[in-house]
């Protein structure tokens, strides 16, 4: 194990054998950490909190500390981070509350650019890119896949659907359509389906086009959100992503970006 001299590790953390701790890191009781994985100079980890493989934790991180939430009173809760995430500078991760299943959990194959703040009972999947500054209040979920730019501005329990996009500082106050491109300094709006990220992920211009359709129908059409769904179900039948687009709709409780 490749611990520096300055590092601080708590007697009850448990870290893999080929873990690399850089210097002035602190380390708490209740950590575990995995295989591979490089922890910066000057991060601070908290525990109760897991995180898996080949992750690399760049300086000045803050992960699992106490959430910023009144309502917290020390409460047990813990923090799930998977594998091979790239944490970069200043990023700052807190635990969940017993209002919020006492869980944040993050996914693996993540980049958290600097500056990013995830706090309270935060869920993201896998291949996230949060931009410089990103921020995600309590409760927030983040499906696979999708993209947030910098300095977005995302609402408690909002959700973020799988391959979206938010353009730089929007401000995201409902939720945001599975493959939709949404832009907007002040009042989110829908500009149609994430076509560039789409094709990067190697969907075809056919799958597009019916994603498109189905979009356009929520987002542009004169139907109400009712009607539209009605719509789509009769008219992209037996289709994963339209599916997951109407059971993302389904499922709304703070109505959705248009």
């Amino acid at each position: 194990m490749n611990l520096h001299p300055t590092a601080v590790i708590d007697s009850q953390a448990r870290l893999a054998s080929s873990v690399c701790v850089g210097p002035y890191v602190t380390i708490g009781p209740e950590v575990e950490i995995g295989e591979e994985t490089e922890i910066g100079a000057h991060v601070v980890i908290e525990g109760p909190i897991r995180i898996g493989r080949r992750n690399r934790i760049f300086p000045f991180c803050t992960i699992g500390l106490i959430p910023q939430d009144l309502k917290f009173r020390g409460e047990r809760s813990e923090v799930i981070i998977g594998d091979e995430n790239r944490i970069r500078e200043f990023v700052s991760i807190h635990r969940g509350t017993e209002g919020g299943g006492a869980l944040t959990k993050i996914g693996s194959f993540n980049l958290l650019m600097a500056y990013v703040h995830i706090a309270h009972d935060c869920l993201l999947g896998d291949h996230v890119i949060l931009g410089n500054g990103a921020t995600l209040a309590g409760h927030v979920v983040i499906e696979d896949h999708a993209l947030v730019g910098a300095f977005v501005g995302v609402h408690q329990f909002c959700r973020i659907g799988r391959y979206g996009f938010i353009g730089g500082y929007t401000v995201i106050t409902q939720d945001v359509l599975p493959f939709s491109r949404t832009v907007h300094e002040r009042e989110a709006k829908v500009y149609g389906v994430n076509v560039v990220g789409l094709r990067r992920q190697g969907f075809s211009g056919e799958r597009i086009k019916r994603l498109e359709n189905a979009v356009n129908l929520l987002t542009r059409s004169s139907l109400n959100t009712a009607q539209a769904l009605a719509e789509i179900r009769r008219s992209f039948n037996q289709d994963a992503d339209i599916e997951a687009i109407l059971q993302f709709v389904e499922k709304s409780d703070r109505g959705l970006v248009k």
